[in-house]
């Protein structure tokens, strides 16, 4: 550990990419944040631009370091954080994608989806991967890309089939963490919780699966070596010749949603968080256990430390929380996101409405593909701020759906919720939380949890923090949520279930 030194994260996200510097106390030093395009050739797609994503990359390390001053040999480590799922391929001479990135949100392959379960394999990819079969998940989008992308026009006789060519190892497969790591260090990389999250990747035997890649027809040669998620033995060093000129050590990586549990420093069985971003993402440490579902969640990798036992947990998958607020934005109904809180409490309730957001679909509990957003219980009386708060109520009824599940699944109440994301700065939605959930519900001062657990798990393999138990020491409350005594909610949250159902299966051919 050096003195006057600190460790960066790039968390990279579905609307954008920031970079923050923390100290040996898990403060921020520094942070710079810049959004990329979503694009939506079709319904139901989406994509984003994976150089526009790598440019805006370089460009917030940058900015985050000239604004605090601080020279990039200042960096002891830099982890990585991104958003999961996405699936791009690029050429491993050229380092040029081959297409746009399908995003986890993107729903064109829901019909392969139902095709497997139709088929019987749903129970096997399940029983492996610890996932429930949905085109929210890497594989599938593979196929589709490996299908479907232009061939590759070479100096030969013939455009070569981009699957040739993956077989050959010449075009390579990779979430958004690959990416940006093959381009700070040349090393093509996964760590253990984004490869568990591709539906490619058996999380018992800890390897990539031959019988699901066959499924799939994505060519083993064309996948990332597998690491922990915090590895003493490095990922690699950026280029001293590159855009930081400096040889920085790349040593730490992890899915957003497993970023945020170990920065929420959520290391022993039982601990559990709650992300409130895009979507929501609640997820129970299991320890070396893979819990088996029964109740629609996940059983996915938690995070693993160089030379230990892989940590599991459970998951509530939830699509869409924050983005239902950047919807009433997009219609008009807010001028901002932080004018939500305001809007909502001018009114004593949602006067019978109902928002479902499921505008790709419902993931946990449900898992329904093709759920559409539904608004139910409107009257001419209803106003906006009943659709504001209707929202912000869907956000707490979907994460006490997943509660109830987890808890069914665990076999423990959940008395204590840690909580991060940008939503909740909104103080109106974290009572709603507690008061739906009936749970307290814990705010952390430093609420950008998920680039605090990439910096934590590169720090902690270079030695720059010593022991993840000293780590608790920095967590600290900013405000506590408890329960209102006189919360009538149990009557609204079976209305609730009752949209749901009306939200289910419509995104049907006529």
């Amino acid at each position: 550990m050096s003195e006057g030194t600190y460790v960066g994260a790039i968390d990279q996200g579905t609307t954008g990419t920031r970079f923050m510097v923390f100290d040996h106390g898990g403060g921020v030093v520094a942070s710079a944040y810049e959004k990329h395009e979503q694009y939506y050739p079709e319904p139901g797609w989406v994509e984003h631009d994976p150089m526009e994503i790598w440019e805006n990359t370089k460009s917030v390390i940058a900015d985050a370091l000239d604004s605090a001053g601080i020279d990039a040999t200042r960096l002891d480590a830099i982890g990585v954080t991104n958003q999961r799922e996405t699936t791009l391929f690029w050429d491993a001479d050229t380092h040029r994608p081959i297409m746009r990135a399908i995003v986890w949100q993107d729903r064109r392959t829901t019909d392969r989806i139902e095709g497997l379960e139709t088929n019987g394999k749903a129970e096997t990819i399940q029983a492996k991967t610890g996932l429930e079969p949905d085109a929210y998940f890497s594989a599938t989008k593979a196929e589709w890309i490996l299908d479907n992308a232009d061939p590759i026009k070479l100096q030969r006789s013939r455009p070569q089939d981009i699957r040739e060519r993956a077989a050959d190892g010449e075009v390579r497969f990779g979430t958004i963490d690959s990416w940006l790591i093959e381009n700070l260090t040349g090393n093509h990389i996964t760590d253990v919780t984004n490869a568990s999250r591709t539906m490619l990747f058996n999380i018992h035997e800890m390897d990539w699966d031959d019988e699901l890649l066959e499924e799939f027809r994505v060519p083993r040669a064309a996948l990332p070596e597998v690491r922990p998620s915090s590895d003493e033995n490095l990922y690699g060093t950026t280029d001293a010749d590159g855009f930081l000129g400096a040889e920085i050590p790349v040593a730490g990586a992890l899915g957003d949603q497993q970023a945020a549990l170990f920065g929420q420093t959520c290391f022993d069985p039982g601990d559990a968080k709650n992300t409130y971003g895009t979507g929501s993402f609640f997820l129970l440490n299991t320890g070396e256990e893979a819990v088996e579902s029964d109740h629609g969640l996940l059983t996915t990798i938690g995070f693993q430390r160089s030379g230990e036992p892989v940590q599991y947990a459970l998951e509530g998958s939830i699509f869409v929380t924050g983005a239902a607020i950047e919807w009433l934005e997009d219609v008009e109904l807010l001028d901002n996101a932080m004018e939500s809180e305001t809007v909502a409490r001018s009114v004593d309730s949602t006067d019978g409405v109902y928002l479902v957001p499921a505008f790709t679909g419902l993931g946990a509990p449900h898992w329904d593909g093709r759920a559409r957003g539904t608004i139910v219980g409107m009257t001419r009386g209803t106003e906006r701020a009943h659709i504001v708060r209707a929202a912000l109520e869907s956000i707490a009824y979907q994460t006490r759906d997943v509660a109830e599940a987890m808890e069914a699944d665990a076999g423990i109440d959940i008395s204590s919720l840690q909580v991060d994301g940008g939503a909740v700065k909104n103080n109106f939605l974290c009572q709603l939380q507690a008061n739906i959930v009936g749970t307290d519900i814990v705010r952390p001062e430093v609420d950008e949890t998920t680039a605090l657990g990439s910096a934590y798990a590169a720090g902690l393999a270079v030695g720059y923090w010593d022991d993840p138990e000293k780590l608790r020491d920095n967590w600290r409350i900013d405000r506590e949520f408890t329960p209102d005594e006189d919360a009538s909610v149990d009557g609204r949250y079976e209305r609730w279930s009752e949209a749901v159902e009306r939200s289910r299966d419509w995104a049907r051919e006529a």
